[in-house]
């Protein structure tokens, strides 16, 4: 059962992952369009500027995302190794 502080988390973070995924295809067009060579050169530069702002922002999405990784498995030196379950390789038989 998630505790009371975990659940603002997470649905902060679905938002703002609908957010970044947004961004990143409006990103994506944008490149594209400048890729063409299609606009003016007053377009390109608003495209351009608002590039480096989608940029920017799902630069402190991914940060943030980190950050809440590191959280989660203990960034510190005295957090101990998290396990993940991982398919063993067999053995040979002698």
């Amino acid at each position: 059962m998630p505790r009371k502080s975990d659940a603002p988390a997470e649905t902060e973070a679905k938002p703002r992952l609908a957010e970044f995924e947004e961004s990143v295809s409006e990103l994506e067009a944008l490149v594209e369009a400048l890729e063409t060579g299609d606009v003016s050169l007053e377009q390109a530069l608003a495209k351009f500027e608002r590039g480096v702002t989608l940029a920017r922002q799902c630069q402190q999405t991914l940060k943030h995302a980190e950050l809440r990784v590191d959280q989660l498995l203990g960034d510190g030196e005295d957090a101990e190794p998290v396990a993940f379950d991982t398919p063993s390789e067999p053995t040979p038989d002698a």
